[in-house]
């Protein structure tokens, strides 16, 4: 499954798109790194790590996830 990475230097989010269920919860809660219209459309640099973190484990699909 193709998998994309997105780093703020700490952590790095994974994005899977295929397992992406569009559900929003990623958008609405950190609007400031998640844009879909922007490229690229993650911009981790954007929150705390601990944010990313706390962000991540509410992605309903799994799509999202971290690596350290």
């Amino acid at each position: 499954m193709e998998t994309h990475e997105y780093t703020n230097g700490e952590i790095t989010i994974l994005w899977k798109p295929k397992k992406c269920i569009h559900a929003g919860v990623c958008v609405r809660t950190l609007p400031q790194v998640y844009n879909p219209k922007g490229r690229p459309w993650i911009k981790p640099e954007k929150a705390t790590s601990e944010q990313l973190m706390d962000q991540v484990t509410q992605c309903p699909s799994g799509a999202l996830s971290l690596k350290k």
